[in-house]
């Protein structure tokens, strides 16, 4: 058996990195031993003194005494002694460093996971193996459950409205009232704006539906893929009622809304926004480049699309199937989330002080508990609606249930295994030390928003995910940026944008081999096409970032400046590139 492990070259570097790391673990813990598991914050007296803090909620300003450390507990021991040190750090480190050298994420976090619960065990086995299951996994899986639930009720619904021919439906409509290559873009971008349940949804939809628009339009197949996905992770990114959303508020710190840190942070997440001003940019200006041109020029003067294979007419969908079956279904969800996720927050309650206060309530809600109370409903709506169409029978609709469940599993690994990373960072203190180590400097925190992008983008790229990029970058982000600021704000929105960006120029992330698949296309070709225009977006979303967190030293309202500044930026480099390209095209 080892000797078949060992002759793939690929486990081989992988063992060698561990091996290195773990060795580097070693020597680290032997240096790093800063308080010998005494409270950093008490220095392990286990008593803080006040120096009259106006915050204090012990005491009013100018009131000088002591307290019983609130970290601590008021004993000056902690239950590990690099609490606060940088090895709570190491972890994370670590799961970054074997993702971005295997390129392989669910092994990666999982290793992080052990070596997070070692550092918080002080290396006692049995403590290890008990913090790593119930205070990792266990704990994971308990607070996401609502999340888990409305994965799998999205994946039932996809198969659901494809079997019963919705999709097919709307996209025999649109073939026949779209008249233009404009329109067919257009058409496929909003599509695509509009199914932002999920990005899964999204590619399992928009690709099966628009492919017969754009290919009467001569639309190549790869500019169908990058349309595709640059309307899947970017919009499931910017809207309140996704799966995403939902993955994100799992991070927040207790006692804070997930969702309204999701919400805050949309204005600034300027790849998102950015990703689909692009599309409609380019589809209006009427210009490619890179070697989106290419394919494209083929595509209008010899026909070849670029499709891998032909259209299968007996793919088990419905021929009877209606538009409405696509679009009741989807608006159903959307209404019943909404309606869930404004009643957890107190909309109905007249004891609460949300009553009738929609923005109040919709930010005071909980989303793990929201999303499946209205995914469940709209399921059920869905299931009835369709067999009372006699479009799907009941054996068909609970047959979608467990394969709804199995398209959505490996989001819900890397959900379980980022979150217990980020719960054993949290035992070890890294926001203390993180903290600590930046109080000093507080000037150039405005230069690290741009600085979390880059870092989330190198991850997401090597390792093809975005979920498992933000549950290791979020828990980091939130140390480092004081709560409720502008500029944390900004910081947050760098982190969600940044695992976007790599997401989507990654070729072995899931949305990326979906967008190929959904379009029928070669994958290497989508990969090659769609990079030179993701890389333009996160071009200008870098220098966005750097000029969003230099703005907050004005004030924080001028942050926001950044937003239509950052929107005229892309607009002037498709201007600038266009120009180019017809100089260049002159001169041959």
């Amino acid at each position: 058996m080892f000797n078949e492990f060992f002759k793939s070259k690929k486990n081989i570097v992988m063992v060698s990195v561990l091996t290195v790391l773990l060795i580097a673990l070693v020597v680290c813990s032997i240096v790093v031993r800063a308080g010998e598991g005494n409270c950093p914050d008490c220095g392990g007296t286990g008593i803080v003194e006040c120096t009259g803090n106006e915050n204090c909620e012990y005491c009013q300003a100018n009131v000088t005494h002591s307290n019983s450390c609130g970290t601590c507990g008021g004993d000056g021991t902690m239950d590990s002694r690099y609490f606060g040190t940088f090895m709570s750090l190491a972890a994370p480190i670590i799961a970054i460093v074997l993702a971005l050298i295997t390129k392989e994420v669910y092994s990666s976090l999982f290793i992080g996971i052990v070596i997070g619960a070692l550092l918080n065990a002080s290396y006692n086995i049995p403590k290890t193996i008990d913090a790593a299951v119930s205070d990792g996994l266990i704990e994971a899986v308990s607070g996401t459950a609502g999340i888990f639930i409305f994965l799998v009720i999205l994946g039932a619904m996809v198969i659901l409205v494809n079997k019963a021919g919705g999709s097919k439906a709307f996209g025999k409509w649109a073939q026949k009232n779209i008249k233009t290559k404009v329109g067919a873009a257009i058409a496929t971008f909003i599509l695509g704006v509009l199914i932002f349940i999920d990005d899964y949804f999204n590619c399992l939809t928009v690709g099966s539906v628009m492919r017969p628009v754009t290919d009467s339009h001569g639309i190549s197949r790869g500019k169908l893929a990058f349309i595709i996905d640059a309307t899947a992770a970017p919009i499931c990114m910017i809207a309140p009622i996704s799966s995403w959303a939902a993955a994100v508020s799992a991070y927040a710190p207790e006692g804070t809304s997930g969702l309204k840190m999701f919400v805050t942070a949309i204005p600034f997440n300027f790849y998102s926004i950015l990703t689909l001003i692009f599309v409609v940019m380019i589809a209006v200006m009427g210009f490619d480049y890179g070697k989106m041109a290419g394919v494209e020029f083929k595509a209008q003067t010899t026909g070849d699309l670029g499709a891998i294979e032909a259209e299968d007419k007996n793919d088990g969908t419905s021929e009877n199937g209606r538009v409405l079956d696509l679009i009741l279904p989807i608006v159903v969800l959307i209404v019943a989330c909404v309606v869930a996720l404004i009643y957890n927050g107190g909309f109905f309650d007249s004891s609460s002080e949300y009553y009738l206060d929609f923005i109040g309530s919709f930010g005071n809600t909980d989303a793990t508990v929201g999303l499946p109370w209205g995914s469940i409903i709209a399921l059920i709506f869905t299931i009835v609606y369709l067999m009372c169409r006699k479009a799907i029978t009941f054996k068909e609709a609970m047959d979608s249930i467990p394969k709804g469940f199995i398209a959505m599993v490996p989001a819900i690994l890397i959900l379980t295994f980022a979150t217990a990373l980020k719960n054993m960072t949290g035992l070890l203190g890294s926001d203390v030390f993180v903290d600590n180590l930046l109080g000093g400097a507080e000037n150039l925190k405005v230069f690290l928003p741009a600085i979390i992008f880059i870092v989330a983008c190198v991850i997401a790229f090597s390792t093809g995910t975005s979920w498992g990029t933000f549950g290791i970058l979020i828990p980091i982000v939130l140390a480092v940026f004081p709560a409720g600021t502008v500029l944390g704000t900004i910081g947050m929105s760098a982190c969600l944008a940044g695992a976007v960006c790599g997401d989507h120029c990654s070729p072995i992330s899931d949305t990326t081999i979906m967008a190929s698949a959904g379009a029928q296309c070669n994958h290497v070709e989508h990969v090659q096409t769609q990079l030179p225009y993701a890389i333009t977006i996160a071009g200008v979303s870098f220098v966005s970032f750097i000029l969003a967190g230099v703005l907050t030293l004005a004030a924080d309202w001028v942050a926001y400046l950044a937003i239509p500044a950052s929107i005229a930026l892309l607009i002037g480099t498709l201007f600038v590139i266009k120009y180019l390209k017809n100089k260049k095209a002159k001169q041959l």
